[in-house]
């Protein structure tokens, strides 16, 4: 039973320090069962809480030979994720790689995801703005803006004012 005690209220940082490889894994497990986790989002977390970075390196190798941690998986999560939450491509795409996502593994969620952009941006302009229409150029720079940086391309949104 002990074997599987989670360090949460572990008061002193010197007790994790003598951790053995099995206690990296069963941290990384845990994290892992609660959401999707990127290699670079698990190896910072994992890091943080052990010292010993070559077994963290190690055990977060076995776990994506195993399977239990994929960026591909985590890429096609986050994407579905954020369309839902009415980010734009240019958006999901930078936020993936800043969480660490291979390039490759980008570009595969992006297509195999197969969403429609700009009826998701009709939706965002609508959900922001309503029926209003934009009437000056001031107010279409405004709204330009604010697709923008919810990543959205021109093509998207330009003919929706």
């Amino acid at each position: 039973m002990s074997e599987f005690l989670l360090y949460d209220n572990v008061s002193d940082s010197s007790e994790l320090a003598n951790t053995k490889p099995h206690d990296i894994r069963l941290a990384a497990v845990n994290l892992l069962a609660r959401r999707e986790h990127s290699r670079k989002e698990l190896e910072q977390k994992l890091k943080k809480r052990f010292d010993d970075h070559g077994v963290v390196s190690e055990q977060l190798d076995r776990l994506t030979e195993e399977g239990l941690q994929s960026d591909a998986r985590y890429a096609e999560s986050f994407v579905r994720q954020r369309y839902n939450r009415g980010h734009g491509p240019l958006r999901v795409r930078q936020e993936m790689r800043q969480r660490g996502v291979p390039d490759e593994d980008v570009q595969m969620a992006m297509e195999s995801a197969g969403y429609d952009w700009s009826s998701s941006a009709s939706i965002v302009l609508k959900k922001k703005y309503g029926n209003t229409p934009a009437g000056d150029a001031k107010e279409k720079a405004r709204r330009s803006r604010f697709m923008q940086y919810r990543g959205f391309c021109i093509e998207h949104f330009i003919d929706k004012f």
